[in-house]
């Protein structure tokens, strides 16, 4: 049992009972005496050792032991792969929105035309361009025609959105000018059209083709309006990463935008692009004090922003639900504890007599249990972030072994599945099921603690 020190009264020397006070070394040496073990000494290191590594038939409860383990260690994993797949997931879906799409838009407030309709276009929109440009924090301000019209090759047809931008605009964007993957050169995008690889695969067609634009609101005649119909090459194929862009949206030369939407001399909107998107709110009355008061704005956050909120309120509800995973894990421990402190109360008793204090007792029962909730912690550290790392191999195998369809772009706007590891995220999780493990192995622990050694050996 290591060495244990036996705390007995001495009996004292002769002639010390005439001496009112002993001696300073004689003082010294029943302090030394008096004083208890240092705590998580040796020996408690070892007892716990001792009631971990043994067997059933011993008394020890090492089945009972690896189940806690195995459990710990897979609640931990699960809760670590759940934080890095939401991290990854919103980081992701917000860098394919900031990817390809404007962080602000600034259009016009409606006013009524000659005609009596409702007008939104700019006309000096190079000026607001460059006044938007001017204000601090700003990346880029560009002018954009917009029209939603229909795409045709042949006998396929399919909508689609028209984003007329002029080519050096186009080249600082980042999911279209550096893309997930990318056929043609972006240099030829004024003598044709980009568009989406979604499109691309809808219409069966690819670099050189020519698809026919239709927009129903075509040249006015004495007979009405007839639909406008313009053939373009297909000059450049990119994959932003997010299924609704590359599904619908075609790129078009500004001017050449102008003209199919009869526009010419305006601009729908200015799409601007901001070094902090996070932070966009701020930057807001400035924008549209540049743009002057006919200016009015709508940002990123406007259109995600429920989405995103929906996002993190399903965040905090799985950290909740896998916390309680890790508390019902820890629960073993308990279990496996109760039964250790059953078996071994002879041995607690013998303990207590030969001058163990409770406190000792009570924490080699907590280093049996807290031994465990390490462990299995450690080792569901190790899981949950290899399991991260390599989610895209597994996530394949199991696409295949369930005959494929498990991830469908349309719904969730993006291709696959990711995982992004965060310092922060694994600490969080480690801190909780060590504080769960310890705090639970507290309860048996001080039960032992408590055991009254006369009780124990009343039957031995």
């Amino acid at each position: 049992w290591g060495r244990l020190r036996l705390d007995l009264p001495r009996p004292a020397p002769q002639g010390a009972a005439n001496s009112r006070k002993p001696s300073r070394k004689a003082s010294r040496k029943a302090r030394n005496l008096a004083r208890s073990p240092a705590p998580f000494s040796r020996f408690e290191w070892m007892i716990a050792w001792r009631y971990l590594r043994a067997r059933r038939a011993e008394g020890g409860v090492s089945v009972m032991t690896w189940i806690s383990l195995v459990g710990i260690t897979l609640a931990v994993a699960a809760l670590i792969i759940t934080l890095a797949v939401r991290t990854g997931f919103r980081e992701e879906f917000v860098d394919t929105i900031l990817g390809a799409n404007a962080h602000v838009t600034i259009y016009s407030q409606a006013r009524v035309d000659a005609a009596g309709n409702l007008d939104r276009t700019i006309s000096d929109f190079d000026a607001w361009a460059e006044k938007i440009g001017g204000v601090a924090g700003v990346t880029r301000a560009a002018p954009l025609v917009k029209g939603q019209v229909m795409a045709n090759f042949g006998a396929a047809n399919t909508g689609v959105e028209i984003y007329g931008i002029r080519p050096a605009d186009l080249a600082t964007i980042p999911r279209v000018a550096s893309p997930e993957t990318a056929i043609g050169r972006l240099d030829d995008f004024p003598r044709g059209i980009a568009i989406g690889s979604g499109v691309a695969r809808e219409l069966g067609v690819g670099l050189g083709d020519k698809i026919k634009i239709i927009s129903p609101n075509g040249v006015k005649t004495a007979f009405g309006t007839t639909p406008r119909v313009n053939a373009y090459e297909i000059t450049y194929v990119f994959t932003a990463g997010r299924w609704d862009i590359d599904q619908t949206r075609i790129y078009l030369p500004f001017d050449e935008a102008q003209r199919f939407f009869n526009k010419e001399g305006v601009a729908d909107e200015i799409e601007v692009m901001v070094t902090a998107p996070e932070e966009v709110e701020r930057l807001l009355p400035a924008l549209v004090a540049a743009a002057g008061p006919e200016a009015a704005s709508w940002t990123w956050k406007d259109s995600a922003g429920s989405f995103l909120r929906a996002l993190e309120m399903e965040d905090n509800v799985m950290f909740v639900i896998l916390s309680v995973l890790v508390l019902i894990a820890s629960m073993n421990i308990i279990s496996g504890l109760v039964m250790l402190v059953k078996n071994k109360g002879r041995d607690i008793g013998i303990l207590r007599t030969m001058g163990l204090t409770e406190g000792s007792v009570l924490r080699v029962f907590f280093l049996v249990g807290a031994s465990t909730g390490l462990v299995g912690t450690a080792m569901g550290v190790v899981l949950g972030v290899l399991f991260a790392i390599y989610i895209d191999p597994i996530f394949g195998l199991v696409d295949y072994l369930s005959g494929g369809g498990v991830w469908d772009p349309s719904v969730r706007g993006i291709y696959r599945l990711p995982a992004k590891i965060e310092l922060a995220d694994v600490i969080s999780a480690v801190t909780l099921s060590l504080g769960l493990s310890f705090g639970i192995t507290l309860l048996p622990a001080r039960r032992a603690a408590r055991m009254n050694p006369v009780e124990a050996l009343r039957y031995e």
